[in-house]
């Protein structure tokens, strides 16, 4: 729920958009049927130059049904979510998670270890048929390969995460408001900005390794570092092999994927062990160019600017709307302090962030589209930056970058014509086939011109 992801990570919208989580892998020992099928008959590894990116008909057809059954789970996700706040309302569960916790104890962070664990379970129970259904279409689709015992086991992790971070968050946000009732949304904001830069800082150093394997990359293709090394030093920069690693993503997913985390020490490109299995080394440079391209151009730090304004804007609007909410609604849902002199009226009792999460995932539902766009811009500028950058040190370099897209859309079911409403509303890359088409055209050089990134 995008509530909870506001509260819950704060800042690390941006990190997850670099990464794309979507794009998971196959075993690079034993690739998946579905890659193996790719890898033997598609386009991508014909001969022929490419000028757009295609699918065969069955291949398409089934692309294009999964991207439609995903823009249908986004959509109904977001109503469902919103339907979940309210029945926490409707069946006055906050209230009673309040009195519970105030039982407890007296002391407010005690209260918030009772009182946020319950509610965001509740959510999390409520939403879980949905995170069912998700998984099970992308079991139908040879996407997932996870068996429902380890995938239960990684909801069970990702939920006791959120509840350590609930549990801080709200008890910050608690108390906040309760010592500045009119300036709470300026300063729990205040307050979030440290943490969410910790908490990318973090993730890959606790969070990731709870989820996958992380080995050396220099451990697992010494040749590929040694490819990598030569686009790094083309790039001007020193990242060391101990920054390049080897994720095991195989044993539940068939997908593809590298991406650039952390920041500061944290700091890393790592590839998944599919990419490795199923493209050329020359398409993984590409690839790892790309990656490069947020490292370069400084896409975190950006992202986490461009996303701390959108929290901002958010916070305010909660804090312009939950008084009238609560006045109107607030004694219905059993919320107490209603007819308080204080200006926060109700919005100090645990029972009333139900209510604020309501509102913030409306917020958010509104900014999607801007902060899908922010996204998918970085990424095409990481995209022109791998085509520098690897410019004159791969022979053919864009038909290597239009072949590595062509493999990542097939192995991934990447649709070659997404309803643009789904575009403009949750596509956090462009479409496979606009970067297909930017590859094969994108070329300063045939009349004396240079790259805009690297000269």
């Amino acid at each position: 729920m995008a509530a909870i992801t506001l509260l819950l990570v704060s800042l690390s919208p941006p990190l997850l958009a670099l990464k794309n989580p979507a794009s998971p892998t196959t075993q690079a020992q034993t690739p998946s049927s579905n890659s193996a099928a790719v890898a033997s008959s598609l386009p991508s590894r014909s001969s022929a130059p490419i000028t757009e990116y295609r699918l065969p008909p069955e291949l398409h057809a089934k692309a294009h049904s999964r991207n439609r059954i995903h823009f249908r789970l986004n959509l109904i996700g977001i109503v469902y979510g919103i339907m979940v706040l309210g029945l926490i309302l409707r069946w006055k569960l906050g209230p009673k998670f309040r009195n519970w916790s105030e039982r407890f104890s007296r002391r407010s962070f005690l209260q918030s270890a009772v009182f946020s664990p319950l509610l965001l379970l509740t959510i999390a129970i409520l939403t879980l048929p949905l995170d069912i259904y998700g998984e099970a279409v992308e079991k139908k689709y040879g996407i997932s390969v996870q068996s429902w015992g380890s995938w239960g086991w990684d909801w069970i992790k990702g939920q006791l995460i959120s509840f350590v971070l609930g549990t801080i968050l709200i008890w910050l946000l608690y108390v906040v408001i309760r010592r500045s009732a009119r300036r709470w949304w300026f300063y729990f904001w205040l307050i979030s900005l440290p943490i969410g830069a910790f908490l990318v800082f973090l993730q890959p150093l606790v969070i990731d390794p709870m989820f996958h394997k992380f080995d050396p990359l220099q451990q697992k293709d010494p040749a590929l570092v040694a490819s990598l090394e030569k686009m790094v030093q083309r790039a001007g920069q020193s990242i060391p092999p101990e920054r390049m690693f080897w994720m095991g993503a195989g044993e539940k997913t068939t997908s593809l994927n590298a991406y650039v985390t952390g920041l500061g020490a944290s700091k890393r490109i790592v590839v998944w062990d599919n990419t490795i299995a199923d493209m050329t080394t020359p398409e993984i440079v590409y690839v790892a160019g790309h990656e490069m391209g947020h490292y370069v151009l400084k896409h975190i730090p950006k992202g986490m600017l461009f996303f701390a304004v959108l929290l901002l804007v958010a916070f305010y609007l909660g804090y312009r709307t939950v008084g009238w909410v609560l006045a109107r609604f607030g004694t219905g849902w059993g919320i107490r302090g209603l007819d308080d002199s204080a200006s926060h009226r109700g919005l100090d009792d645990w029972a009333s962030l139900p209510v604020l999460l309501l509102l913030l995932s409306m917020f958010s539902f509104v900014v999607t589209p801007i902060g899908s766009a922010f996204s998918r811009h970085l990424e095409h500028q990481a995209d022109q930056y791998g085509l520098e950058v690897t410019h004159g040190l791969t022979p053919d370099s864009n038909q290597v970058a239009a072949r590595a897209f062509q493999v990542l859309g097939e192995v991934g079911l990447s649709d070659p014509d997404p309803n643009p409403v789904d575009v403009f509303l949750f596509y956090d890359h462009p479409p496979v086939s606009d970067r297909v088409r930017f590859c094969v055209t994108y070329n300063p050089w045939a009349s004396g011109g240079q790259g805009e990134f690297v000269k």
